[in-house]
This record gives structure tokens, C-alpha cells and sequence, in this order.
């Protein structure tokens, strides 16, 4: 099973970016995907996740209203589209699945078995 997430970049404040999630080995149309990202010193905590079937979706308080989140399995990808991007979200981002929940109000539940390598996300003037 490979994850590779794509489309990190460095942007101004207010800009934006869209990740993808591509995988191999694993439908990601069966389950639960999240998205996870880790600023320097501090630690992970997941912002988004969708639900095997597409039709749950979570974000964290931070990033709500900025980000989505959807899944194109034509080409058993994930995206996060990201919208008018703060210096806050500058992060490596990791999207995740497998042994998962994804709970609209509480968020991802469960430790996931399958992560990407993570993208790079730069928000600066």
C-alpha cells in the first residue's frame, strides 16, 4: 500500500492550494481518508477526514469554511482543497487510511495503519 500526497507549495496569506492524495494497493473509496498536518514543535492533529462512502465529512474548527475535502475514485485520489490560507496552516500535510473513523462531529477516530510521505505547505509574505 503507497500514499502519495502531492501539491504542497508555498503561497502568500490568502492564497491557495489543493493536495492530493493518490493511492495504490488500497481503494480508498472503502474507507475513511484523512488529513492530518504537523506545524514545527508541535503536534499532528488531523483537520479533516471523508468517509468511505463520500457523504460524511469532517473538519477542525481552525480550517472550517476554508477547506474541503472530496475524492475523485476514478482515480482513487483525495483532495484537499484549501482556501484563503493563513500563515497558521503552514505545516507538513499527511493524509492517512485504514482503521479509521471519520465522525462528522467529533472527527478522525483510530490510529491509521497507511500515511503518505507528507507535503510541504509555506504561508508567508
Amino acid at each position: 500500500v503507497q500514499l502519495q500526497a502531492s501539491g504542497g507549495g508555498s503561497v502568500q496569506p490568502g492564497g491557495s492550494l489543493r493536495l492530493a492524495c493518490e493511492a495504490s494497493g488500497v481503494t480508498l473509496s472503502d474507507q475513511p481518508v484523512g488529513w492530518f498536518r504537523q506545524a514545527p514543535g508541535k503536534e499532528r492533529e488531523g483537520i479533516s477526514c471523508i468517509n468511505g462512502a463520500g457523504d460524511r465529512t469532517y473538519y477542525k474548527d481552525s480550517v472550517k469554511g476554508r477547506f474541503t475535502i472530496s475524492r475523485d475514485s476514478t482515480r482513487n485520489t483525495i483532495y484537499l482543497q484549501m482556501d484563503n490560507l493563513k500563515s497558521e496552516d503552514a505545516a507538513v500535510y499527511y493524509c492517512a487510511t485504514h482503521r479509521i473513523f471519520c465522525v462528522s462531529g467529533s472527527g478522525i477516530v483510530g490510529k491509521p495503519e497507511y500515511w503518505g510521505q507528507g507535503t510541504q505547505v509555506t504561508v508567508s509574505s
